[in-house]
């Protein structure tokens, strides 16, 4: 979940809306294929991705939305306890709509929801969109927007940059990273661009909050110098000024996060030397006077001190809230203060004196317990730029952080407030065919886990020994399925293997060491006896035979190819060159590799090679708009598969009733849509087992049915964690 550079996009009017009934914007032209009826649920691992932003509705008791930089968007449902998704039905051709920008209440028609979808401005990224809704997300109107939004790029955490007018509930306002600032009179139906007094940088952040203080609205300016303004205001609709006696400097650089406390007319605002959540080093907090245009600095600490080991404190400003029932009581957090920990002060006298609650925080991360990373406990967070304040519950504190959502009551005790919100970037899955667990799964980010219960966090928490950041491989032996074997970006070791299923892990021996910069995908053959170790483009893979202890060189492996076993055979290892378009096998355990089929699609990065279950050679080959090839010979020739239009990614279940081979699931098109299939008949025909409400915008890495389970499947997915689907 990291953020490239972005780039220049042209301006700037809106489409016409397109009319959504149930949740589900229907696109004009697309046909939307029958199938049978499943349930979809999430299998829980309790958030793990970024959450950027919290927002209690000010006029409603318990209302609260939550967005996320890759995973949509979120309602948070009191009487449940639970977060319930909103944007679940974007689909596969509108991926880059599952970041969600920014979002907007309007506190005087507390059903209205606005929400700001683009996840990246990068050319190769389509524009963003405005979801608007009269029934708090059950519904959603939709228009196109003509520029480009960021979600998960750098400044992904600031302040909302979509605002309802607190003049005229029809006037919206969004601001823009590389096309300045917009506006709509008409609830978000059309959009038209507003004079702001800079000048848009094509790599710049733009607006990076909006934020109504009474009557008049503010907005935050990303791109200045640390000399030049970087916060505006309007009193009307047209003519924005930039605020007198604003901070400069480079502890003032970016505004990150502004509040405003109505009982004292005092803007609070947090600032940084970069947009974060990454990158800053400096910060403060001032606020604004609105009545006499008097600043004021309240920074709770300031950063550069010394840290106990001799280093640097260095960190930004992040979130900030105000209390609407106590004035001049407000929360503020630090941001990237990776040596001393990040924490969130309170004052209680509008920023003169402040306490850290972290000093005196009492945590419970049981029903997560990969919060604790592999130690015994967790640390209070990182990435600290959300935080909100509940206006009912003066002691009801949440911060979102690069992983979870934090929440207290009493100002002392913090545990997740995470139920229903997943938002993992899943790799790769593995379903046992025995064993306690159903599922093993490897993410973005938290590494792998072992899922003995699907409807509760992994009581073992991530992996470990060692901890991953990031799995770039998980491969199970399928002839001993307690044996399996992983690899990711790790701290002491980026290899791992178990002899008891997942359960318990223990790092190789020795890795090549090409292993220490460019893990890649690995597997283990049938019995567990050798191994195979794949890294990035132009690196050999490598080989061991003593589980780890030693590795040589395959220099007839196709270079930086993903590795696949025969499920029988222990002697036998594919491997799909994309780079030639050719399929390589092995039959002397991974010693030599032989070209096979050719002349199939080439450069294509979203390829994928499976074996199905039970048989020796049966492979099939998925080349994304090229279809779907089938092999029995193993790999010698391939055959196109003629009820597939296009293949994403491919995986294998338990049989139906009287049939003889597996069931085939598929993320593909047999027709116009791309959509999740199940095949009964070794692909001779497909049905449609998601529908247009449960789409998870791109869910191209992995699929795989349960060899235990009849139906079952389950989906990775970039941003809504593990789908899992049965039949109704």
């Amino acid at each position: 979940m990291h953020a490239s550079s972005p780039s220049r996009r042209t301006v700037l009017a809106g489409a016409a809306a397109v009319t959504a009934l149930s949740g589900v914007p229907l696109l004009p032209g697309r046909a939307h294929a029958a199938g049978e009826a499943y349930r979809w649920r999430n299998v829980v691992q309790g958030g793990t991705g970024f959450i950027t932003g919290v927002l209690f509705h000010p006029a409603v008791r318990g209302l609260a939305y939550a967005r996320t930089d890759i995973g949509g968007a979120y309602r948070w449902e009191d009487r449940t306890g639970r977060w319930v998704p909103l944007t679940d039905h974007i689909g596969w051709d509108d991926w880059n709509l599952l970041g969600v920008e920014a979002m907007a209440v309007d506190p005087a028609h507390p059903d209205r929801l606005y929400l700001a979808l683009g996840t990246y401005a990068q050319s190769w990224a389509g524009n963003g969109a405005v979801l608007r809704s009269e029934d708090r997300g059950a519904t959603w109107r939709r228009t196109d927007l003509t520029v480009q939004l960021g979600a998960n790029e750098d400044g992904r955490g600031c302040g909302e940059r979509l605002l309802v007018d607190p003049r005229d509930s029809d006037t919206l306002w969004l601001g823009t990273r590389h096309d300045g600032l917009l506006r709509s009179g008409d609830r978000g139906a059309t959009w038209q661009a507003v004079h702001l007094p800079v000048t848009p940088r094509p790599t710049g952040q733009g607006i990076t909050l909006l934020v109504a203080a009474g009557r008049t609205v503010y907005a935050g300016w990303g791109d200045s110098d640390g000399t030049a303004a970087n916060l505006y205001r309007t009193a009307g609709r047209t003519t924005w000024e930039a605020v007198p006696g604003q901070p400069t400097g480079t502890a003032a650089r970016v505004p990150i996060r502004a509040a405003y406390d109505r009982h004292t007319r005092e803007l609070y605002v947090t600032y940084a030397d970069a947009p974060g959540p990454n990158g800053q080093s400096d910060g403060s907090v001032h606020k604004l006077r609105t009545t006499s245009g008097t600043w004021t600095e309240v920074t709770p600490v300031e950063p550069g001190g010394t840290t106990g080991d001799g280093g640097t404190d260095s960190f930004g400003y992040g979130g900030v809230a105000v209390d609407a029932r106590r004035p001049g009581t407000l929360v503020v957090s630090t941001n990237n203060r990776w040596a001393e920990i990040d924490t969130v002060f309170r004052s209680t006298d509008g920023g003169r004196s402040w306490t850290s609650l972290k000093d005196t925080a009492v945590f419970d991360v049981s029903e997560t317990p990969f919060l604790n990373w592999g130690g015994d406990q967790p640390k209070f967070g990182w990435w600290i730029q959300a935080l909100a304040l509940d206006p009912y519950d003066s002691r009801h504190v949440v911060y979102g952080t690069g992983a979870t959502l934090y929440g207290t009551r009493d100002l002392r005790h913090w545990a997740p407030r995470i139920r229903g919100l997943e938002e993992a970037s899943v790799r790769q899955l593995v379903s046992p065919p025995a064993g306690e667990a159903h599922l093993l799964s490897g993410s973005g980010d938290i590494g792998v886990m072992y899922h003995e219960r699907l409807t509760a966090s992994p009581s073992r928490g991530m992996a470990s020994n060692p901890v991953f950041g990031t799995s770039t491989g998980l491969s199970l032996a399928a002839a001993e399925p307690s044996y399996v074997v992983r690899a990711g970006w790790g701290d002491h070791g980026n290899g791992a293997w178990s002899d008891d299923g997942g359960k318990t892990w223990a790092p190789f021996a020795a890795q090549p060491a090409v292993a220490r910069n460019a893990p890649g995908p690995i597997a283990t053959n049938a019995d567990g006896s050798v191994l195979l170790w794949s890294f990035g483009a132009g690196h050999p893979g490598h080989r061991s035979a003593d589980n780890g202890t030693a590795w040589t060189e395959v220099a007839s492996f196709p270079k930086g190819a993903v590795p696949v076993a025969d499920p029988v055979d222990p002697a036998r290892f594919y491997a799909f060159d994309t780079t030639t378009g050719t399929v390589f096998a092995s039959t002397d355990g991974g010693l030599t590799f032989t070209a096979g089929a050719t002349g199939l699609a080439t450069g294509d990065a979203e390829f994928q090679l499976a074996a199905a279950p039970g048989r020796t050679g049966d492979l099939w080959l998925s080349l994304k708009g090229n279809g779907l090839w089938r092999s029995t010979d193993g790999g010698a020739t391939c055959t196109r598969v003629g009820s597939c239009r296009a293949s994403h990614t491919l995986g294998f279940g338990k049989a139906a009733r009287g049939a003889a081979y597996p069931a085939l699931y598929l993320v593909g098109s047999t027709g116009t849509i791309t959509a999740v299939y199940r095949s009964d008949d070794e692909a001779k025909t497909w049905t449609r087992i998601n529908d247009d409400r449960h789409q998870w915008g791109w869910i191209g890495a992995a699929v795989t049915g349960d060899p235990r389970v009849h139906g079952r499947v389950y989906l990775a997915t970039n941003g809504r964690g593990i789908q899992y689907g049965d039949p109704v």
